[in-house]
């Protein structure tokens, strides 16, 4: 057929049931529109078609036959210009739909209403089909109300990244669009069973591998069986859903009952996977339950006497109560994905869309006996990760073994209900509480019983995280893991915080309101952290504090509340962090084996060195995202600035010292903080270093009470993590940690089928993330202050920007309404009934 392609008249083959973002892509070789959810919710593969935005992942390519079809890389159009100055975008995966969607609403916009701008629901309304995960809407509603009012008909202002043009017109490469001479596509075969032998595994094609443990016991619905390969998508696809695998059922534990039939026995109990950042909690089983782990001793036998004591005379400064979190699903818009190519037996080529490209390699070369210089590994650009994307994951082992076993490339890409299955989750929780204040109302003692509910996977460590916050005062901390049959648990930005939060800062709020003291205030007493006083006194001061209706005061459908939340993290780094840099004639060329999942750490990078060395952008090129470079950090725990950044510093320095000479090279190192660290080796690459990041967030909510919808109306953020290297970037991450934390508070919940054990929200419209209109109006404040002792004087943002902001929306619901949400996600059935009790 015959189509109109940006401009340029194009013959193409499609079928009957071909798409049209396939067919681009596929065919056609444009990759800027991306196939992200399948289903027309999320956007990311909008194509305009005779100048109307259509979902490419919909429409039949035959339905475009004869028309005209623009995508991102045909646009040349000045609202591409408004996303990078004003930082419209973090990941960019979902980038090159945006700017299509709001290239039409600006024409329409400024044809009907002249430049001005547009009002902010408005903006909202023309993006509800789009989803952001990295949660970029605010820069988002600055980009197209800037480009409404014309201000970037010219091509003024200085893209906020350095890579922000590539993003934006759809250049970008990402692991999924990566396409190899001879390349095969690979499909993984899944359990239909929730607990089972595996017995027998047939598949009618050429090329299958195994996938199933040593044991042959699958443990979930959707653990990877197999996987088959096949020259295009749609034949794997064939294959896979044509396969017959014999089972040999065993019982199954869909839920956390004493009596649960055992999902490990002894032997295989150590191989559960980790749901933790770091190294588990050591502690017994008892059945399907690990734990309790408790650092217990005289002080916390204290805390118990203490609040035994005050439950007998039923003391009213003892709040009690129980919390609990749902499954929090990762999705990143470019799901997990890998291309494998083997060049004979000893090297292997990866494309990988990963958090840790040096780790993958070493456990790339372990896995497989290879010689880590003999693994390569290329993640140029990485669309989201947010913790799921570290290591080896399924996807990279069906790559690389049915790219050995065929001879060819092989690219294997998770489908967006695998990504909501198996490809990453933070546990849900269950928190019992409480918290004691003394006669001068001081903290008294604490008590928190966690259990963790991780699928297959252990490593809960929830409570432990309560012994960081407000003084020294006695408390029993307890995590346990409650073992079932559903899909494993994964570290997920923050991993144990933001469930600990949930509860810890309701539980502080409500002593505050039983001593009748303001919220803040109380914190601020309480909390030893310097840095988050600053934070306190910043947020005291905001009108929005101090004119807050009294709780629970007002009556009336529609009513307001204003809630606060603190919360810290521990500053990690990677002390082994190098920066390579050589003159390449008036080019100074750096290099690292990071990678940026959407940070910035390519800016950072480029800012530091255009600094030192006083060199315009235009001279600076960030070479990261490979292996073969110096030493990288990966990007987990909020690590990855506060260790490249010094290390380019170190390296532009040694550069300078020397002379700009052409051919000239250098390497810099991430020289050691004053005091040292709290650790005295590095464990894995990761160094705790001295003090906590800390933050504050301030909610203001509407709240429905006739049909029990929570609005979010706006958030402050005051952030503690001195000095910010690229304020803009930092900015919208704060911002996209906010928009993570409305959705844990309010929408996002996996469920399970309670007696198959399958995922039933395996999509994006049972399983809803935040969209553009669920975002309130986001500011941002930091404070800079108290990290002299850290060499580069500032540290990372990823963790503490969201990690409390879901108990700020709880408090703020109790102060609109009087009634204190214990359940996540707090949904509106929840609030109305707990309204009307």
């Amino acid at each position: 057929m015959k189509i109109m392609l940006n401009g340029v008249p194009v013959l193409v083959d499609a079928d009957q049931d071909d798409v049209t973002v396939d067919v681009l892509r596929e065919r056609l070789g444009l990759t800027g529109a991306k196939a992200a959810c399948r289903t027309g919710v999320c956007g990311a593969c909008t194509v305009m078609v005779d100048g109307t935005p259509q979902a490419g992942c919909l429409l039949p390519a035959v339905a475009v036959e004869g028309r005209e079809v623009t995508t991102a890389e045909g646009l040349d159009h000045p609202v591409q210009r408004a996303f990078a100055v004003h930082d419209g975008l973090q990941c960019g995966y979902c980038t090159p739909g945006f700017v299509v969607e709001a290239a039409a609403f600006v024409d329409r916009w400024r044809a009907e209403h002249g430049d001005t701008t547009p009002p902010r629901e408005r903006i909202a309304a023309a993006m509800a089909g789009h989803l952001c995960r990295c949660g970029a809407y605010e820069g988002i509603h600055a980009a197209i109300a800037a480009a409404c009012r014309g201000e970037h008909d010219a091509a003024t202002g200085t893209p906020a990244r350095v890579e922000a043009m590539d993003k934006i017109t759809g250049r970008a490469r990402y692991t999924t669009d990566i396409r190899l001479d001879g390349q095969l596509e690979g499909v993984i075969i899944r359990s239909t069973e929730a607990h089972a032998r595996v017995t027998g595994v047939e598949v009618d094609g050429p090329h299958t591998v195994d996938l199933l443990p040593p044991d042959r016991i699958v443990r979930y619905v959707g653990q990877p069986v197999a996987a088959v390969a096949a020259p295009t998508l749609r034949q794997a696809l064939a294959i896979a859903e044509g396969a017959r695998v014999a089972y040999d059922p065993v019982p199954a534990a869909l839920d956390d009952a004493p009596d649960a039939p055992p999902v490990y026995d002894e032997r295989s109990r150590k191989h559960a996977p980790s749901s933790s950042e770091g190294l588990n909690l050591p502690g017994g089983w008892n059945g399907n339950v690990k734990g309790p782990f408790a650092m217990a001793g005289r002080r916390s036998r204290t805390a118990l006497n203490r609040i035994e004591a005050a439950r007998r005379r039923a003391d009213p400064r003892l709040v009690t109560g129980t919390f609990t979190t749902a499954v929090q699903v990762h999705t990143p818009l470019e799901p997990h994905a890998c291309v494998a190519r083997w060049d004979g037996p000893g090297e292997l080529h990866l494309h990988l869309s990963t958090q840790t490209v040096g780790l993958a390699a070493e456990q790339v070369a372990r896995r497989w006996g290879l010689a880590v210089d003999r693994v390569h590994i290329v993640a140029d650009h990485v669309g989201g990760g947010f913790g799921a994307k570290t290591g080896v994951t399924a996807e990279t082992v069906a790559a690389v073994e049915l790219a050995r076993v065929c001879g060819a490339p092989v690219r294997v890409v998770l489908s967006r209900a695998e990504e909501l299955t198996d490809a990453g989750n933070r546990p849900g929780t269950r928190t019992r509480l409480a918290l004691l204040t003394d006669d001068k109302g001081d903290l008294a003692a604490l008590a928190m019983d966690v259990r963790g509910r991780g699928g297959v996977a252990v490593g809960s460590a929830v409570a432990v995280l309560a012994r960081l916050m407000y003084g020294t005062a006695p408390r029993m901390l307890r995590d346990s893991d409650v073992v079932t049959n559903e899909p494993p648990g994964t570290p997920f930005r923050g991993p144990g915080a933001a469930p600990m939060l949930w509860a810890l800062e309701q539980a502080v709020d409500e002593a505050a309101h039983r001593l009748d003291e303001d919220p803040i205030a109380l914190r601020r007493r309480w909390d030893g952290n310097r840095k988050r006083h600053a934070l306190y006194d910043w947020a005291a001061g905001l009108p929005v504090w101090l004119d807050r209706p009294p709780t629970g005061s007002q009556t009336g459908r529609f009513r307001r509340g204003v809630g606060v939340a603190a919360a810290n993290w521990a500053y990690m780094l990677d002390p082994a962090t190098e920066v390579e840099l050589e003159v390449q004639g008036d080019v100074v060329v750096a290099r690292t084996t990071v990678q940026d999942i959407g940070t910035g750490t390519r800016t950072v990078i480029a800012g530091v060195l255009g600094e030192e060395l006083g060199l315009p952008p235009g001279r600076i090129r960030v070479e990261i995202g490979r292996t073969g470079a110096v030493h990288g950090p990966p990007s987990i725990g909020s690590r990855a600035t506060a260790s490249v950044a010094p290390a380019a510093r170190d390296a532009a320095r040694r550069l300078r010292a020397q002379g700009l000479a052409d051919g000239r090279r250098v390497v810099g190192r991430r020289r050691g903080d004053r005091r040292g660290y709290l650790t005295p080796v590095a464990v894995a690459g990761m160094a705790l270093g001295r003090g906590f990041s800390g933050s504050v967030h301030v909610t203001e909510v509407e709240v429905d009470t006739r049909l029990g919808v929570i609005r979010p109306l706006r958030v402050w953020a005051g952030i503690a993590v001195g000095r910010v290297y690229a304020e803009r970037l930092a900015r919208s991450q704060c911002e996209g940690g906010v928009v993570q934390g409305i959705g844990y508070a309010l929408h996002e919940e996996r469920h399970v089928d309670p007696v198959t054990g399958a995922v039933l929200t395996a999509n994006l419209e049972d399983y809803r993330i935040p969209g553009i209109g669920d975002t309130p109006e986001i500011t941002v404040h930091f404070h800079q202050d108290g990290w002299d002792h850290v060499n580069g004087g500032g540290v990372g943002v990823g963790e503490i920007s969201t990690i409390g902001v879901a108990a700020s929306v709880g408090n703020a619901v109790h102060s609109a309404t009087g009634w204190r949400p214990r359940d996540l996600p707090v949904r509106p059935d929840r609030l109305l009934e707990g309204i009307r009790r």
